[in-house]
């Protein structure tokens, strides 16, 4: 009879946040598949688990699939744990748990911790409904692209930084919120040096100091369409581009997109408006 694939959440941050059902499980599996085994190794040594533990990540996850597979199909459990939280989301996991229901291996979430909730429930902010997008690109363009589509979602948007890119993502968003729209930052969430935080983007960037830690970055609802049948002059409009665009932040397409969905006009309206102002796309 084949084992059971568990998909175990695991602490934040603050080790006493695990479930006793987690507990249980990871000593009872066969194997525990870990993310970063000295990570996990901390928690098993803290709660006495001696089960044994094999490295599975982003770079190996492919590779080691198959054999895991034949472990659960000869009838042994393994407990999945990524670093911290909960595996699959923005964590390695997704290729192991496909493949073993593919192969009609019984998978079990043993659910827990999650930063994503952490930071919803504690920031305050508007959060009937919210998007999670896990990480930004790393690319310049690309996450450009993706930071201008996150600010006009309709909803809460919830998302990862690391420390060395949080500068950076919030001098763009900076450059894409109105003034007034407010963020939340929620840093080493559940850690001794907690910090939460809502502010108008301006106030955030000015009191950020040296980042240390994983961000978890929210982004209050877009406010209700601005677009009027009377849109903005093309003196403002242009204006507007040209503040966009700025220091390189976006590029002219780019911009052109951001003040179509704010104003409501098709990107190649606004190309015709503002063509005769020197703005081509290219």
């Amino acid at each position: 009879m084949p084992g059971i694939l568990y998909v175990v959440a695991t602490p934040i941050g603050n080790l006493e946040d695990v479930t006793l059902r987690a507990l249980r499980i990871l000593r009872e599996a066969s194997v525990i598949a870990a993310e970063d085994t000295r990570r996990t190794a901390r928690l098993l040594q803290h709660y006495s688990i001696s089960t044994r533990t094999t490295s599975l990540h982003e770079h190996n996850e492919r590779e080691k699939t198959p054999k895991l597979i034949e472990r659960l199909q000869a009838g042994e459990s393994i407990a999945l744990v990524s670093d911290a939280g909960t595996p699959l989301v923005s964590d390695p996991g997704q290729t192991l748990v496909a493949a073993a229901r593919a192969a009609g291996i019984r998978v079990e979430a043993i659910p827990g911790p999650s930063a994503v909730i952490a930071a919803v429930t504690s920031l305050g902010l508007p959060a009937t409904e919210f998007t999670f997008l896990g990480f930004p690109p790393s690319r310049g363009n690309d996450r450009k692209t993706w930071l201008a589509a996150a600010t006009k979602h309709p909803r809460l948007v919830i998302f990862f930084e690391a420390p060395h890119r949080i500068r950076s993502t919030l001098e763009t968003l900076a450059t894409l919120l109105e003034a007034d729209r407010s963020i939340g930052i929620a840093r080493e969430l559940t850690k001794a040096h907690e910090q939460l935080v809502v502010r108008p983007i301006g106030e955030i960037l000015a009191a950020l100091g040296e980042p240390r830690g994983e961000f978890t970055v929210a982004i209050a609802p877009a406010k209700a369409s601005v677009a009027t049948a009377s849109p903005p002059d093309v003196a403002t409009m242009l204006a507007e581009v040209g503040q966009l665009t700025n220091n390189g932040e976006l590029s002219r397409r780019q911009a052109i997109k951001v003040l179509s969905d704010r104003y409501g006009i098709s990107a190649n309206e606004l190309y015709r408006l503002l063509s005769t102002g020197g703005v081509d796309g290219h």
